[in-house]
């Protein structure tokens, strides 16, 4: 089944997407926070990203309350875990160190959904493709969990990237917001992916994408003609495959 999805919707003002949101422990871009904590249904922090969010929101802190923070609490530091707390929001401690704090908060967020019933679109995700490469791993191989986890897409955005990870079967990525950059790659993460593209400058034609043969970074859109809008992506693949795009800076 074709599965239609416009990966920056969520960051359209006037985009419809229903979302939920989780940050994490790496710095916060004020202007997407801005316009995800209006749409977000639920609002999480993994950890240490309570840190972020109480530094990013001073002088407004009392509009930007999570409805809960997860995570070991190895990260947050006692003044911040006071301040939330004092506020309402939810302490869950999590202890289980054979998954990451990202892992787990989505965890909680997808109980979260399923209790209170809630009609949701995607969860995004800030943070979690900067700084350390080894935690950057560690946010994609969270998308790999996911994808038992849930059927809803997961959406990582960091400054100019964004990453999610296709399930095996058909999609068609819908990239004319005007949020889209240049650049988009397709990345087989965890296993050779045969792959079927058109949308793209560089279209894949039931080639196999793995490391060490081929791999799709530094592509592009097709070309379209002045005042044309651009053509959907459609990505056809038998393996779980890594979306990845340029984000124009708000």
């Amino acid at each position: 089944m074709d599965e239609a999805l416009t990966p920056l919707d969520c960051l359209l003002p006037s985009g419809n997407q229903k979302i939920c949101l989780i940050l994490l422990n790496q710095p916060i871009d004020k202007n997407y926070l801005d316009i995800l904590w209006k749409k977000a249904l639920l609002k999480a922090c993994a950890d240490g990203a309570a840190n972020h969010l109480h530094n990013i929101t001073a002088g407004c802190r009392d509009s930007f309350l999570p409805n809960y923070i997860s995570g070991d609490f190895d990260s947050i530091t006692a003044e911040v875990k006071a301040f939330y707390a004092d506020k309402g929001c939810k302490l869950m401690e999590t202890a289980d160190q054979d998954f990451t704090d990202f892992t787990k908060c989505l965890s909680i967020m997808l109980g979260q959904i399923q209790q209170q019933q809630l009609q949701v679109d995607a969860i995004v995700t800030l943070g979690g493709l900067a700084g350390r490469l080894d935690q950057t791993m560690a946010s994609i191989e969270t998308l790999h969990h996911a994808l038992n986890m849930t059927t809803l897409p997961v959406i990582i955005i960091q400054e100019t990237s964004l990453a999610m990870l296709l399930r095996p079967g058909s999609h068609t990525l819908e990239v004319n917001t005007g949020l889209e950059g240049e650049w988009c790659s397709l990345i087989p993460v965890g296993g050779p992916c045969q792959t079927c593209t058109s949308g793209l400058k560089w279209n894949l034609d039931n080639q196999v994408l793995q490391f060490g043969k081929l791999v799709s970074t530094s592509n592009t859109y097709e070309p379209q003609p002045p005042g044309e809008p651009r053509k959907p992506v459609t990505i056809t693949t038998d393996q779980p495959l890594l979306w990845s795009m340029g984000v124009r800076k708000l």
